[in-house]
């Protein structure tokens, strides 16, 4: 069974950057679609960033692009999110999500699609 693993959240002020990590274990697949998403209380969960772990381009929702990389650590089997000029709006609980199926960086991924899901990391963006 594959587990997540999500860290880094915390609180800063509106500008700042946080990274955040997922670290994935229990896995037999040498591939992953793998994606972060975020939810506010009271609203749908939305797709934030994705790649595809045997290579490709990455997918970005329109209001992270040029703030938002996702990336991936081999070595540790960690992806990761890097977050800069973070704005209140991006305030929210952020998951950590994989399938073994393939994902193209053109498109966003399919939440229902994702097989493992992170119980999630908080992110507080302060004005």
């Amino acid at each position: 069974q594959v587990q997540l693993v999500e860290s880094g959240g915390g609180s800063v002020q509106a500008g700042g950057s946080l990274s955040l990590s997922c670290a994935a274990s229990g896995y037999t697949y040498s591939t992953f679609c793998m994606g972060w998403f975020r939810q506010v209380s009271g609203k749908e969960r939305e797709g934030v960033a994705a790649l595809y772990t045997g290579g490709g381009s990455a997918w970005y929702a329109d209001s992270v692009k040029g703030r938002f990389t996702i990336s991936q650590d081999n070595a540790k089997n960690t992806l990761l999110l890097r977050m800069d000029r973070l704005k209140p709006e991006d305030t929210a609980m952020y998951y950590c999500a994989a399938s073994p199926e393939y994902c193209d960086g053109g498109y966003p991924p399919s939440q229902d699609g994702m097989d493992f899901w992170g119980e999630g990391t908080l992110v507080t963006i302060s004005s």
